[in-house]
């Protein structure tokens, strides 16, 4: 299992791009550092470390006619960066196991608030917008999902996963076992959402989980634009290879040359040891909720 206590540094690459075709960007990704006292934006790239603050990183992806998805992700982004950090003493106070009930609580509340938007205006009707977020606190990183935005992780020895459910019919088939990653990229109904923020979904049930992080664990949060240009396996060679702090830049711009046909961005963010330490003998690899 994770120690908490072991000295943790994070570090983060993070780039948006409106794609080789679109207008606008309706893609918007967050970094936020947090306590119980304050909270501060990132920058697009940066490090820290992990024992005194919580950090948040997140990317929506908001659809509505004109504006209004844009308009969306932005009131997503908005609405988690008032909520979140009221948890901060929360789990500063060891209560960890309670993150399922905050992420689903600000999933709810989010959704309610594009809703109602969508609902109160006429340039809004229909909006929505995808987020998937990750929190790290010391030894873990809980995430909460709904759309077809992604989370991966590739852990400091393993595979690269998936950790987040595309909420899509592909997506659903996919777990299944019944098609593959080709099949799943051409299917007719890869861009129609089961579930996103708004929307006019009644119903909301977002993927919420943890992850037990090791120095040398990376993790991915991206927009299905960046999906559409890189196959998984590119994917993890960039991750595993490509150390330069710009990586978030790096992977985007590979993406839109090999598409470009939506916005495409990435959030890329690396767990490291702050001193080189040896790791205790139960901690031998990262462990998944």
């Amino acid at each position: 299992m994770p120690d908490p206590s072991a000295p943790t540094n994070i570090s983060w690459s993070c780039h948006s791009d409106v794609g080789r075709f679109r207008k606008n960007n309706e893609d918007t990704f967050l970094g936020l550092q947090f306590d119980g006292h304050e909270m501060q934006y990132l920058g697009k790239t940066g490090s820290s470390s992990l024992q005194e603050t919580d950090f948040v990183f997140a990317v929506s992806d908001g659809m509505g006619g004109k504006a209004s998805g844009e308009f969306a992700s932005k009131i997503t982004i908005e609405k988690t960066t008032k909520l979140l950090p009221r948890s901060f003493q929360q789990t500063a106070s060891g209560m960890s196991s309670g993150f399922r009930d905050v992420l689903a609580e600000l999933f709810t509340q989010i959704h309610k608030s594009v809703t109602y938007l969508g609902n109160a205006y006429e340039e809004c009707r229909g909006m929505g917008a995808t987020l998937s977020l990750a929190w790290f606190i010391p030894g873990w990183m809980y995430f909460g999902h709904v759309g077809d935005s992604r989370i991966y992780y590739l852990p400091a020895s393993g595979e690269l996963k998936q950790l987040t459910d595309d909420h899509t019919r592909p997506g659903w088939l996919r777990r299944r076992n019944e098609i593959n990653e080709r099949e799943a990229r051409n299917h007719p109904a890869k861009n129609s959402l089961q579930q996103s923020l708004g929307s006019n979904f009644q119903f909301l049930e977002p993927h919420i989980g943890a992850v037990g992080c090791e120095p040398g664990d990376r993790f991915l949060i991206c927009s299905d634009g960046l999906v559409d240009g890189l196959w998984d396996h590119r994917i993890a060679d960039v991750l595993r290879e490509e150390k330069s702090p710009q990586v978030g830049q790096l992977i985007v711009d590979e993406a839109v040359r090999a598409s470009g046909r939506d916005n495409t961005t990435a959030v890329v963010i690396d767990f490291s040891a702050l001193t080189p330490c040896r790791l205790p003998a139960l901690w031998s690899s990262s462990t998944v909720l």
